[in-house]
């Protein structure tokens, strides 16, 4: 691939085919795969039974009974994407076991191998990351219905019922809504540079349209997912070992490393699509490229949790031109208005966020634990959120950001 040849700036669905955008569900994983073959039905099996395993006390033992396979029967990159996502499920319970604070700290080499190889093939960490738990980890009920949450499903559960249901589909719908403008951006582009504002004025009006359809979809989660199960269960099993007093070192992946590494748990920050319209938009994050605070500096590492062609896609969007500039050297109030309007509609879903991670975070976790720590380590801060970070101040932070774009009136 060379993104230097060619450029977002062409309008065309083939340039989107390289960088691993979907024309009809963009950065998500179009049908992804839900067997694999023998002997990598083995991984499949556990990732299946895992709420049953755990429950049952039986999840470690499983896994450690499994043999090391060669990752050189995973062909495609479905298949492999596939692969890191049950191993991602299947490293987060053998961890994490019964969410009682009772750790484990090495992961056996028969997964460790196996996980950390896919995952450089993939350009991912060896973690369960959002392009796993979201963008890879769903199907339709009916292949020809719509992509709406009453027509879809998860491949793969943690325990909590069906509140990873509710948490993955939710994001994945918000994601899709938002991923339709996506087909907007070499418009945009062509627009600067043929100096033409009213497709330029256009092209915004469809991107403000997209976002506040996500921020619709977003609504969604109230009525799918549970505070108490997302704080109390699910959220143990998304937490990483970055940031976490738990595992204060990191995890030993056996076999790989000789010392413990340190990886953030899965995050909204890892979704590519919201990275990509402050891009294009000129909400800056950094100062000159280098992050400006620790929320930006955590969103640039973030990138690094994403496939590695969407990485690519981002960096590609950054050399193209700039809307904001072009905005405001025309100097004409109604463009720079419809542009504020795109801008506010990314303000609105941040503002949202906050309510959200107010709602599932915060005020369950003011509440007395009624989970019985089984460990004598220190347990988890309850304000971070699965990524690592003190999670209110990196939203506020960024909302902040996102607020100082708007164009002020002269």
């Amino acid at each position: 691939m060379a993104p230097d040849k060619s450029s977002p700036v062409e309008n065309s669905w083939k340039i989107f085919e390289e960088y691993h955008i979907d024309e009809a569900v963009g950065f998500a994983l179009p049908n992804p795969l839900e067997e694999l073959p023998h002997p990598y039905d083995a991984w499949i099996s556990i990732a299946k039974n895992l709420p049953e395993l755990i429950k049952n006390g039986q999840l470690r033992a499983e896994v450690e009974k499994l043999t090391t396979f060669s990752i050189d029967g995973l062909q495609g990159h479905k298949s492999q994407r596939l692969a890191h996502l049950v191993l991602g499920y299947i490293t987060m319970a053998y961890v994490w076991g019964e969410g009682d604070g009772d750790v484990r700290k090495v992961l056996p080499s028969n997964i460790a191998v196996p996980y950390c190889k896919v995952s450089e093939k993939l350009g991912l960490p060896p973690i369960l990351v959002y392009a796993d738990c979201v963008l890879a980890n769903w199907k339709k009920k009916d292949p020809s219905g719509p992509m709406t949450y009453e027509n879809m499903d998860i491949l793969f559960s943690f325990p909590g019922g069906d509140c990873g249901k509710g948490f993955f589909l939710v994001s994945l719908v918000v994601e899709t809504a938002a991923a339709s403008a996506i087909k907007v951006i070499p418009i945009i582009f062509n627009a600067i540079q043929r100096e033409d504002p009213d497709t330029l004025q256009k092209a915004l009006l469809d991107i403000t349209s997209c976002l506040h359809k996500a921020l619709a979809m977003f609504h969604q989660i109230h009525e799918y997912v549970d505070p108490d199960l997302f704080f109390n269960v699910l959220r143990i099993y998304l937490s990483g070992w970055k940031g976490n007093p738990l595992l204060s070192e990191g995890l030993l992946y056996e076999g790989v490393w000789d010392t413990p590494k340190k990886f953030a748990g899965g995050s909204a920050a890892q979704s590519s699509i919201f990275q990509c319209f402050d891009i294009l938009l000129g909400i800056q994050h950094t100062v000159g490229g280098v992050p400006s605070d620790s929320a930006a500096k955590f969103l640039q590492e973030m990138r690094t949790y994403m496939p590695s062609a969407h990485q690519n896609f981002l960096r590609s969007l950054e050399s193209g031109p700039s809307v904001r500039k072009f905005v405001l050297s025309k100097g004409d109030a109604t463009l720079q208005e419809i542009y504020n309007e795109c801008v506010q509609a990314m303000v609105s879903l941040r503002d949202y966020h906050l309510q959200i991670v107010v709602k599932y975070i915060v005020i369950p976790a003011s509440r007395p634990s009624k989970k019985k720590q089984t460990s004598k380590e220190p347990s988890e801060p309850k304000s971070k959120g699965t990524g690592g970070t003190d999670i209110m101040d990196f939203l506020k932070t960024v909302r902040s950001t996102t607020v100082n774009s708007l164009l002020k009136e002269d």
